[in-house]
């Protein structure tokens, strides 16, 4: 790909990815504001908006197996006079479904936007992390981050609370020019060792990346090798500090696993599962996913490949939707559909075979700028080039927030340039350049790895890891007491929850500073005045121990490194050092930058006479290499074993040609020794999550109980015993005890399963020779047993059925899929253009197959008639040709038209509510058809009765409707009739007439009666289904039917039957003649509408409504009231 000059003045990038405002030269992405990425232009066409919503037009239907049939346009025309209205209705139909297509819309980009900004916090914190770290690498980080934030407010402000943090806390210890020594006071000290304490309590967050020591069990296909191991804890260690990096070993040292080992570290051990992109070049998109699923098949892998249909379904079922993890594409297609990879915010970006993106006028270049993701990474066999502007390409887009501006890095080396050319004269121009390129490498160092397989042959010897256990001085023993005893309620467990466990912690930390030196606490140090002499030795069993160590090394010609948490152990081993006399060197987490890259550099000077590196745990992290050295020791144990582990790989790493040793100071007896159990309990847990892939949770600081525990272990000894604890043997007899004990102590635990450690114990801290003192009193106090762990339950049987179950074992391969159709139901009325368009895409299908139509089995028909039957299919098959691309623009356009989103079941809500409320009562169908609005009715009300004629069986469901009609029209006629017979009679209730056509033998109701029954009627009307309930209330409420038995003990329904006895009688007297033809609802609803099965109409009259109703009715008049008997059923019109 053919790159673009550049001006002298610098790059000129593509114009349409440039920013709006003065700084048009900055790629879009140098901006962690993700509001301007939105800007940019794409100049790839690829799925657009409008496609969202397609993969939505399918709605569930619950449909009765009767009812589900597959449904074609009838072919049916509307109406002539309705062609107006028809058109009018399809300008609204597709007015509706474009709005409802742009809220479908709005809802993805919403979710999006909460995604972006959910990372866009993530990113913010990343942000502080990385400028916190790279500002204290080089100063060249800090003028390009000047640079920016002299023209970006947010960024200087994003800087300021980086400056912030890369200075908090470091007040105290850090070096002044007005002090001969930067210390710290105790108090300092204790405060901040409190907090790292707290950090690892849970309340906080652990300062150290996860280091792996051997391959991880999620890796299945086999076993890592060392160095991968290594790479693969190198971009953890980018991770943790928020930064982006480049892989850039040498082919065939498996950059492929490590990138998915790391993939699979952030799933399993971080839980973040993506999304990430992977972009590979298109002959290795098959390796790829085969790694995937050989290294790690817990990914849910997917692939953007193919030809433009294939793609748009990946996007649209996957992509888009994010039903995804890892998705592998091509350079090619990454460039086509970036339009829609640009929507989604991804975790990290994967480039192999990176050396493309150096030109950064590359389309490939420009199209992954724009991407919005957390982290980028980088994969490349090819070593880095000695060219300026290939190197900036990398920074920027390493980090485009720092290195933004081609005019600001233009206007840097053209500087620096001239200043060297100054400095060595007219012959040292070449020089120059190439001292600038060795500055821009080396910013570059703390996000490259590069290893060539010359390194990696070469085996690097394993470290062996000694436990060296010491003894007490006088006067350690003498604090220690003091400590104890100082507050022996909570050493013995008493105190709150809360509160006890705060100042257990204390405690320990109390301790752990009197085993590493007395001299911690002030006013322990003789003086003043204050010397450095013997007694700085002689004061601590460690110091006695590492003076003979280091004079034993020495002899031998090595290098060590000693590590401490406490930056005022290292103090007094700096006042040790000058008083032994050897040079040493000192890196912590007040040292400043430029010494920091000083005492490395000088240590690691060939032929360096320097002896020691002084350094805390927690200050070496990515970049410091001191495989120069070969002897580590570690002063004291942190909480936390990963990283004591980090600061041996100081040493033992890649470039290490000696046998690196690794002493470990522990002061036996005492809380030390419980320290390293629970450290190396820990992890072995770890290793064993690893290995297995369990769920624990081992980071946690010591319970209230284990506390107990580790300050009690030796206690007894320290207080009540009068012997030395001092070890005067020699130091090499020490060493090789050891080495024994150290054996023993990692046998115990390899030995022990996951299980066994989630409920281990060790030996109670009271036993001492063999004998169990924790039952005796102590100090006057009794001793407390902590109590026994609680096993975890590490999996839920129901949990892994449940999963199990829904795995889909696919049995064979998968055909190819047909195309993309909606499912055109007569109810929805769709177009029948949108049919047609549909059955030739389907048949063109069917052609591409190779697709030969079965002959019909029909007995009816003859052999000859079927088979030009299939003849004529197999014709239409041959001939088919595929859609034109109007062809397909006017299907999409159809497909907008229908009603997609109605249902089977919500268009037979509609048919009821037309049949129980009119076709025109809108508000009142809804409420058969909640799921939908009354506008949505109307509407759907509107294009169903211009165009019913194309649904199937629609005789009869017009029939329905209209039978509904008509019997609710001739149930208002009578109740109109009732209510003009009411209102012309003065006084109804004595004075109306009710003419009983000479049919009086046998009347249960009184006149009164009858006429306050067709009083209610006129209020109430005819046919509803709750007349008869109404008027039993207001019967009960009427005083004037206060004494009357009878009428107040009929029920509804036998209030109902009389009320229609009453409007047939009502119906004869004004000479209305019943229409037989006016149907009648089947009984079933409460107080009754006319039944299909009783006697007929025409002889219903006063009186007769059963002849039970006349025998009961008759004897409850009598004296001694009897209850109604029950009453066979009669047709209602009420």
């Amino acid at each position: 790909m053919a790159s673009s000059s550049s001006s002298s003045a610098g790059f000129a990038p593509n114009p349409q990815l440039a920013l709006p405002g003065d700084d048009a030269d900055k790629l879009s992405d140098y901006v962690p504001n993700s509001n301007e990425i939105s800007r940019v232009a794409s100049r790839v066409p690829s799925v657009g908006d409008d496609d969202e919503g397609h993969q939505d037009e399918i709605d569930e239907m619950e449909v009765d197996e009767d009812d589900d049939n597959d449904v074609t346009a009838s072919g049916k025309k509307a109406a002539p006079g309705a062609s107006i209205k028809k058109s009018e209705q399809k300008k609204l139909a597709k007015a509706k479904q474009a709005q409802q297509r742009k809220d479908d819309r709005q809802q993805v980009k919403q979710q999006l936007t909460s995604r972006r900004q959910t990372q866009a916090g993530l990113k913010s914190a990343d942000s502080i992390k990385r400028f916190s770290y790279l500002l204290g690498q080089t100063d060249l980080f800090r003028h390009f981050c000047d640079l920016k934030a002299q023209r970006d407010p947010e960024f200087a402000k994003m800087l300021a609370e980086s400056e912030k943090a890369l200075t908090k806390g470091k007040g105290s210890g850090k070096k002044g020019k007005n002090q001969s020594r930067g210390r710290k006071t105790e108090k300092e000290e204790d405060e901040e060792l409190l907090a790292e304490t707290k950090d690892e309590d849970g309340e906080g967050v652990s300062n150290g990346p996860f280091v792996f020591t051997e391959s991880p069990a999620y890796v299945k296909g086999g076993k890592m090798r060392d160095y991968q191991v290594q790479g693969l804890n190198w971009m953890c260690g980018l991770h943790h500090n928020g930064i982006n990096g480049i892989l850039a070993d040498e082919m065939g040292l498996g950059k492929t696993l490590q990138t998915i080992s790391f993939l699979g570290f952030l799933k399993f051990h971080r839980g973040i599962a993506g999304p990430h992109l992977v972009i590979v070049p298109k002959s290795t998109l098959d390796n790829w996913a085969r790694e995937f699923a050989h290294w790690v098949p817990g990914f849910k892998v997917s692939m953007l490949r193919g030809g433009p249909e294939e793609r748009h379904e990946t996007l649209t079922k996957e992509i888009l939707p994010q039903n995804f993890e890892v998705l592998i594409t091509s350079y090619e297609l990454c460039l086509r559909e970036q339009s829609s990879l640009k929507k989604l915010a991804w975790e990290y970006i994967m480039i192999d075979e990176a050396h493309r993106i150096k030109n950064v006028d590359s389309m490939l270049s420009q199209c992954v700028r724009i991407f919005d993701s957390r982290a980028r990474l980088l994969i490349t066999g090819t070593p880095l080039q000695n060219n300026l502007h290939e190197l900036w390409a990398l920074l920027n887009f390493l980090l485009p927030d720092v290195f933004s501006s081609v005019e600001d890095f233009d206007a840097w080396f053209k500087k620096q340039d001239e200043g060297t050319a100054g400095a060595k004269g007219d012959g040292a121009e070449g020089e120059g350049s190439n001292a600038i390129v060795k500055q821009l490498h080396a910013v570059l160092r703390p996000f490259l790895l590069r290893r060539v397989k010359a390194d990696v042959e070469k085996a690097l010897l394993p470290k062996k890891e000694i436990n060296v256990y010491v003894g007490m001085t006088e006067l350690q023993r003498k604090w220690y007491k003091m400590i104890l005893e100082k507050d022996i309620d909570a050493v013995n467990g008493a105190g709150g929850k809360k509160e006890g466990k705060t100042r257990l912690q204390n405690i320990v930390m109390q301790l752990r500073k009197c085993c590493n030196h007395p001299y911690l606490f002030d006013g322990a140090e003789p003086g003043p005045p204050f010397t450095t002499d013997e007694h700085l030795v002689e004061a601590s069993g460690k110091m006695v121990i590492l003076d003979r160590l280091l004079k034993s090394m020495k002899a031998k010609g090595s290098r060590v490194l000693i590590f401490s948490q406490m930056s005022r152990v290292l103090d007094i081993l700096e006042d040790y050092c000058m008083f032994r006399e050897y040079k040493y060197c000192r890196l912590d987490g007040g040292t400043a930058h430029e010494d920091r890259m000083n005492a490395i550099d000088a240590y690691n000077k060939p032929g360096s006479e320097k002896f020691i590196f002084l350094l805390t745990t927690r200050a070496g992290g990515l970049g410091i290499n001191l495989v120069s050295a070969d002897i580590v020791v570690l002063y004291d144990s942190d909480w936390n074993p990963q990283a004591d582990l980090q600061a041996m790989d100081r040493a033992h790493r890649i470039g290490q040609t000696k046998q690196v040793y690794v002493f470990r100071f522990v002061t036996e007896n005492a809380v030390e020794e419980k320290v390293l159990e629970r450290a190396a309990q820990k992890l072995r847990l770890d290793q064993l999550v690893i290995q297995q892939g369990r769920t624990h949770n081992s980071s946690k600081l010591a319970n209230k109980d284990e506390l107990v525990e580790m300050i009690q272990h030796g206690a007894d000894k320290i207080i009540n015993s009068s012997e030395s604890m001092l070890i005067d043997d020699d130091i090499d007899d020490i060493i090789k005890r050891g080495e024994e004990r150290t054996a023993e102590l990692n046998s115990k635990y390899e030995s022990l399963n996951f299980d066994d450690l989630q409920v281990f114990k060790s030996e109670t801290t009271t036993n001492w020779e063999g004998e169990e003192y924790g039952r005796q009193k102590k100090i006057g106090l009794t001793w407390i047993e902590p109590s026994k762990r609680e096993r975890k339950s590490n999996y839920s049987v129901d949990s892994y059925y449940r999963d199990a179950m829904k795995q889909n074992h696919r049995t064979g391969p998968r055909g190819p899929r047909g195309p993309r159709q909606i499912s055109a139901d007569d109810y929805k009325f769709f177009p029948p253009r949108l049919i047609e368009l549909q059955e030739r895409e389907a048949l063109y299908f069917k052609r591409t197959q190779s697709y030969v139509v079965p002959l019909r089995d029909d007995p009816e028909a003859g052999p000859e008639e079927l088979e030009a039957e299939r003849a004529a299919e197999q014709e239409a098959v041959h001939t088919a040709e595929p859609l034109t691309e109007e062809e397909k623009n006017e299907k999409e356009e159809l497909a907008e038209l229908g009603f997609s989103h109605w249902s089977k079941r919500e268009f037979q809500q509609f048919i009821r509510g037309c049949e129980n409320y009119g076709r025109d009562a809108y508000e009142l169908i809804q409420t058969e058809v909640p799921t939908k609005t009354t506008d949505e009715i109307r509407e759907y009300a509107q294009v169903f009765w211009d165009r019913y004629t194309e649904i199937d069986d629609h005789e009869r469901l017009i029939k329905r409707i209209d039978d509904a009609e008509m019997r609710r029209n001739h149930e208002d006629r009578l109740w109109g009739i009732i209510k003009e017979k009411v209102a012309s009679t003065p006084f109804p209730l004595q004075n109306m007439k009710i003419v009983y056509q000479n049919q009086t033998k046998g009347k249960s109701y009184s006149d009164e009666e009858d006429r306050y029954l067709l009083c209610e009627l006129a209020k109430y009307g005819v046919g509803k289904e709750d007349t008869p309930e109404k008027i039993k209330y207001d019967i009960n409420q009427n005083p004037l039917f206060l004494f009357d038995w009878f009428i107040k003990s009929r029920t509804p329904q036998e209030i109902g039957r009389r009320c229609t006895t009453l409007v047939a009688l009502v119906e004869k007297e004004v000479g209305l003649d019943h229409d037989e033809s006016i149907p009648r609802k089947g009984q079933g609803r409460g107080g009754g509408r006319a039944s299909r099965g009783g006697k007929k109409r025409g002889s219903i009259a006063a009186g007769v409504e059963d002849e039970a109703t006349v025998t009961s009715t008759n004897t409850s008049r009598a004296s001694t009231p009897a209850p109604p008997v029950a009453k066979k059923s009669r047709r209602s019109l009420i």
